[in-house]
């Protein structure tokens, strides 16, 4: 499955599936943010969050690209990203595109 965030794909002439989607929510560990907290009064990256939402990013594609292909699409153009808190402890991180099968 190819994936692109630009609208169009040079050269390729296609047809429109649909909006796909896919939706992860991660949730802070207790005891790794205990470490977190210490690491953010002092500065620097938060290595254990940037894993964390690397993993639930990994995810909601996967979650997408499974959409995509159950409508038998050749890739997903337009791919955004979102995120967002959905409480104090876990994010959500949504992404989303127009799946399309191309003209051969």
């Amino acid at each position: 499955m190819q994936i692109y965030t630009i609208e169009t794909v040079p050269g390729r002439d296609f047809s429109p599936l649909g909006v796909v989607t896919g939706s992860t929510i991660q949730s802070k560990n207790m005891f790794s943010d205990l470490g977190q907290g210490l690491k953010g009064i002092i500065g620097g990256e938060l290595k254990a969050y940037t894993g964390m939402m690397e993993k639930a990013r990994n995810q909601a594609t996967q979650r997408m690209i499974e959409q995509a292909t159950q409508l038998g699409a050749d890739a997903v153009i337009g791919v955004r990203y979102t995120t967002s808190a959905i409480m104090a402890q876990a994010a959500e991180v949504l992404v989303y595109g127009t799946a399309v099968k191309f003209s051969h």
